[in-house]
Formats: C-alpha cells, structure tokens, sequence
C-alpha cells in the first residue's frame, strides 16, 4: 500500500487508500469505485491491497473456501463436518476480464453430462475463487450491463446463485469488490454507481517536483525489485497487523444515535435517492472508528465516511460528473454536532498512515533532492489545505467556461465566433440502424446477443451455453426406435443438443456532423439545434452507443470529438462549439467518411449511424452529391434545420442523395412521443 506512490503526486490518492483499508475493515462498507485518468496508479494500489490483508483460515479441499467455523450450509462441496482439516492460505485476489462470459462470472453447469448421464455437476467461476477475498475489475464501465447486475447482486447478497433448466447450485460469495474506471471511456448507469459503497477520484499532480519522486521510485523499483520490497516490508506488515486489529475491534465500536442523526441529516440535505447512501456512511463511519482505534463514532468518523459515500449519488443528469460540496458538508456536520459525548479524535483525526511523512524510497533522492510532504510547516488550516490539494485548487487552473481553440483538427479558431446557449434536452424517437447485427449489447437496433428474446436454435459450435429444450426434444425425437428405446425415458445423443440463438439490441456508433455556419446562426437556429443535439446525446448514453463528433464551418470541418463511449466529453464539447462563417457541408460529409472508415477498421462489428444536422445550404467547399455518395449505403438521419416562411428545401434533397431518413428539427421533441422506428420518418 506504501510502495511506490507518494500520496500527493496522484491527487486523491490517499482517499483511495482510506476507502480500501474501511472496506478491509468492514466488508459491509460495500466496495470501492475508483475514477480517474489512465496512469494514475489505480490499479497498482488496488493489486497492492490483496497483499495487506490478513491471512483465511479454509476447509481443505474445499473449492468455495468455506470458513472451518461458520461453514456455508449450502456449499456445493459440502456439508462440512466440524473438525475437518482446515489450510491456511493467503487471501484472494481475483480480477475480472472485461470480456468474461456470464458463466466465467457465477460458474456454469455441465449441461451435456446432466442430460446424457443423469448427473449435476458444477465448475465455480470467479465469484467462487473471490470469496473472502478481493474481486478487481478494471474499467468497470466498459463491462456488459448484464454482468454487472450478476457482480453487484451478489457483493449485496453475498451469495451466487445459478440457474440452469431446473437445475439450481448457490454458494456464498462475499467480498471486497473494487472497480476501476476512466470516465473519459463512459460512465456506468446511476443505479449501479449507487450499488458501490465508496467512490474515489483520482488524478495526477501537475507538480514536477511530486512527478519526479514517483519516476524516482519506480526507477528503483525496476532496478532491484527485492531491495526496493525488502525497505517497505515492515510498514506493510504493521499496516497488515493495523487491519487485523481494526477488524476485531469493529464489533465493539458504538454508533451513538446523535451521529446516526447526523448521518441522516446530511443524506437529506444532499438529498441523495433512496436509504442507502445513510447505512454506506454508517457502515463506513463504523469503520473508520475502528481503523482509528475508537470504541464510538464521532463527527470526524461521519465526515470521513460521508466524503467518500455521497459524492456519486448526488447525480442527477447523466452528464453531471460525481462531486460534493464539502463547505455544506462541513457546515451541516457543525451545525448538528450538538451536545453529545463526542471525544476529539486522537491527533486532530490525522491518520499517520495515511496524511503523515513517508520514509525515504531509498532511491538515490537525498533531503535536497527528494519528495518532501507539501504541507509540512504550513500555517494554514488542514482540512482546508487537503482539499484544494485534491480539488487542484492550489495551483492555477485554465478557465472551465473559456473556449479554447481546437488545434490538429482542422477546425477554425473558435475565438472567431459566437457561442449559442442550450435549452434542457428532451425526449426523441429512437433512431434505428436496419437489419440484424451481431455488436456489442446495448439498447437501440436488433442484434444476435447473449441475452435477450429466443429467435431460434442451433447446433453448438464448442461447448453447449443455453440449452433450447424443445429443439433439442425434436431433433432426438425422430431417432428413438432406432436407438433402441423401449420404456419412458428419452435417449438422447450429443449430436441432438440445441443451444437457443436470441435475439436483443446492440449499441451503435452514433456520429453526430453538425452544421456550425453563420447560416445557421443569422437565424437563431443555433440554440435549437444545440438542444436537439444534446438530447440525441442523452438517448445515446441510455442506449449505451459509441459517439463521435464532427463540426464544419468557415472554410474546413474537423472532428470536434473523436468515436468515444464518453458521451460526457460530447456534451461538454457541444456546450462550447461556436458558429459562424461560411458552410463547407461537403468537407463535413468526407470528413464523416473518413472517420467511419477508420472506426470500421477497429470495431467492425458495431454498426454506425450518421446523423447529419444542417439546413442544407453549402457556401464553401466542393461537391456536394459527390461527397455524399462516400456515405451511401451508411444508415443515416438528416435533421432538417432549415426555417422561415420561404423553405428551399435543400436537406430534404440532401437527404435523398444519401438513401437517409428526415427529420424536421421543430418538431423533433413532439416525434419522441409517437414515434419508434426512423425508418418511418420523413
């Protein structure tokens, strides 16, 4: 946990930490999301943590590592007597593969030898090997939304279940679940941000001095991997001894009702959805008691727990990014302490594992030269000084509403036009790509999925996953006097199995070219249009498509965002686009070619959908109809743009040439309520 990483050269790192050692104390905290930028050292401390907890105690043999004091009733490998031999092992570390299988996931069933020899037998998966342990998963977001709800229904029940035609096995499953993920890659649904206990945000300091101290260890790390763990062994192993001691402490910890009020005074003040976000802070709050050696909770105890608990489940539109205002945190915390029997925690609340100096890495850096803690001798308030460090306070940060120009893109400088405000988004038809695709899961065309409704049968390619019984009932039929059958009992062969081909939805590439020329802002237009985008965006994120972006204006398009799961980064780009000049619709519309010739090349399963917002017109650039015969063939929308009493009607044309649907902006909100299928648009 120490190695490595000087806490202030990754700004939230020592919340990261903390929020691993309260679930090591008390699994009951609920997991760790971690959010933060690619290099950030995220999964180094994660992986780090595995090697601090306390050693299990299993039943041997056992392949569910059941606790030889209190073994699962229901283990597959069980019952286990009392006294059976036990082992002692260390405690797990399983990570989950983004592209594990539901199976891999909960464990699956030999659905061959069940049926050809009569007997049950189950092979676990990773929630099984995970159990008492700790379950990683990196770039949580990028999993399939089905096993995500498998992974945190069974962290909350601390049981697996699985069903397979009839056949029914469950085995405890509980575990610290810890998930990783870079928001730029998209963010996980709202209700399964709330299913973690805790979330974390991280991200590199900007301070070359900090920077330089972490290339200085790693440096000695890779030199001499054993000295370099030999110098950190006797602080991780008093962290270690700290978690045990913390665990068999954390029954004896109190929960006075003064501060379970203020648990329940601050949830409703930060008015967070639902119950859980208060038994989290309490679960928490207890933990952080017992870490700190405290037989009761005090205020400090909320205020740490609430820091980490609350900030993801104040969400309340899909582009809001987690956040919290501490200076209301504070305030509430002050003005519902009261009059109890609260005790100062032990050295104003500081945690010397956490906040206080670290040894030297041994690493070649002297006192001159090396990291030193930032906030050493400073005259100024801690917590105040903590959190800037975290918020990045502390050093100037660009301007978040500036807009500053896009540079490689071949987008004119935005300084040069007029940036048009946005109305709230609203409901729109689902836009459909034709056919029957085979990309990844989501919500809008239909795909040959995993999961979803039975659309068919067939022969298993490998090894049979879900079984089609009917078929598989008719296509053993036809043989049974030739085999010999002679009472009640089917006879069935391997050659007769049928696995069910279902049908679901996928998720597209959704890419945005939306017209940006002074045509589109001499009328006003450019707010509508805007809006229109924005909620195109939020029907993508609810449909869990790809997105891109690409603007053309003045004299070039380029490609304001590139194909990305972040729909977030799109409508921040939107919010900042500016317009004016001259309209070079058919360098949009090559540019649009190029970028999904490419994406072709790298995701060739997930189809796209062009959806092209302009009024038509083209003032600059070259030809039109050529341009958008490079997009033919590709499902397309065009929103009609164009207004006034004199229409000349140059999108609908536009729209013919590219075989695409239309849709008149104006009324685009009203045909969100009626309207299902963009094929019957226009």
């Amino acid at each position: 946990m120490t190695i490595t990483y000087p806490f202030s050269a990754v700004v939230g790192l020592a919340d990261l930490k903390l929020a691993l050692l309260l679930n090591a104390v008390s699994p009951r905290v609920g997991g760790v999301l971690v959010r933060g930028e690619k290099g950030t050292a995220k999964s180094t401390i994660v992986r780090a943590l595995a090697a601090q907890l306390p050693e299990v105690q299993v039943v041997a043999g056992c392949r569910f590592a059941c606790d030889p004091a209190a073994p699962d009733l229901g283990c597959p490998d069980g019952p286990h007597e009392p006294g059976e031999q036990r082992a002692v092992r260390p405690a797990a570390l399983v990570e989950l593969p983004v592209g594990a299988s539901e199976d891999r996931l909960v464990g699956s069933l030999d659905v061959e030898r069940a049926l050809t020899e009569g007997v049950k037998a189950f092979e676990p998966g990773l929630l099984a090997a995970a159990h008492r342990g700790v379950l990683y998963v990196d770039e949580v977001n990028l999993l399939h939304d089905h096993l995500v709800d498998l992974l945190l229904d069974a962290a909350a029940l601390g049981t697996c279940y699985v069903e397979r035609e009839s056949v029914s096995v469950r085995h405890a499953a509980r575990f610290l679940l810890v998930g990783t993920m870079n928001p730029e890659e998209g963010e996980l649904r709202p209700q399964l941000l709330d299913r973690f206990g805790l979330t974390v945000e991280v991200r590199a300091s900007r301070d070359p001095q900090e920077r330089a101290e972490v290339i200085r260890r790693r440096l000695a790390f890779d030199a001499d991997p054993e000295a370099f763990a030999d110098r950190w062994r006797p602080a991780e192993s008093e962290l270690a001894g700290r978690i045990a001691r913390a665990r068999a402490r954390l029954p004896e910890v109190r929960l006075p009702d003064a501060r379970l009020r203020q648990i329940s005074t601050v949830c409703a003040a930060f008015e967070v959805d639902g119950l859980r976000a208060d038994l989290v802070t309490a679960n928490a709050a207890i933990a952080h008691a017992a870490w700190h050696g405290r037989d009761r909770v005090t205020t400090e105890d909320v205020r740490a727990a609430a820091r980490l608990a609350l900030p993801h489940r104040r969400r309340r539109d899909p582009f809001d990014a987690p956040g919290l205002d501490e200076d209301l945190l504070d305030r509430l915390l002050d003005e519902t302490s009261g009059d109890d029997d609260d005790e100062p925690p032990p050295g104003g609340g500081a945690d010397p594992e956490i906040s206080g100096p670290e040894p030297d890495a041994g690493s070649g850096a002297d006192g001159d030269g090396g990291w030193q803690d930032p906030a050493a001798g400073t005259p100024r308030d801690e917590r105040t000084a903590e959190r800037e460090v975290r918020n990045g306070t502390d050093r100037p940060e660009p301007d978040a509403g500036a807009v500053e120009p896009d540079t490689g893109t071949g987008q004119p400088d935005p300084g040069a036009g007029q940036v048009a405000a946005m109305a709230a988004p609203y409901r729109v038809p689902r836009l459909e790509v034709p056919g029957v695709g085979e990309g990844a899961a989501g919500r809008r065309s239909r795909s040959r999925t995993p999961r979803g409704r039975a659309a068919g049968s067939r022969q298993p390619e490998g090894r049979l996953r879900d079984l089609h019984l009917t078929a598989t009932l008719l296509a053993a039929a036809p043989h049974q006097r030739q085999r010999g059958r002679t009472g009640a009992g089917l006879r069935l062969r391997p050659e007769d199995l049928r696995e069910v081909v279902r049908e679901g939805r996928e998720g597209n590439l959704v890419l945005f070219v939306v017209d940006a020329s002074g045509s589109m802002a001499a009328r006003r237009r450019m707010t509508a249009v805007k809006t229109a985008v924005l909620s195109l965006l939020l029907d993508a994120y609810q449909r869990r498509d790809k997105v891109g972006l690409v603007t053309f204006r003045g004299d070039s398009a380029g490609v304001t965002l590139p194909p990305t799961s972040s729909v977030e980064a799109g409508a921040a780009r939107l919010r900042s686009l500016p317009t004016g000049g001259r309209t070079p619709l058919a360098a949009g519309l090559v540019t649009a070619a190029e970028v999904l010739r490419v994406e072709r090349l790298r995701d060739p399963a997930r189809r796209p959908l062009l959806v092209l917002v302009t009024d038509g017109r083209a003032t600059a650039g070259g030809d039109v109809d050529r341009a958008a015969d490079l997009l033919r063939g590709t499902a397309s929308v065009v929103v009609d743009c164009e207004g006034g009493p004199v229409r000349l009607g140059l999108a609908v044309r536009l729209a013919a040439r590219l075989g695409a649907a239309l849709l008149p902006l104006d009324s685009l909100g009203e045909l969100g309520s009626v309207v299902r299928d963009y094929r019957k648009v226009g």
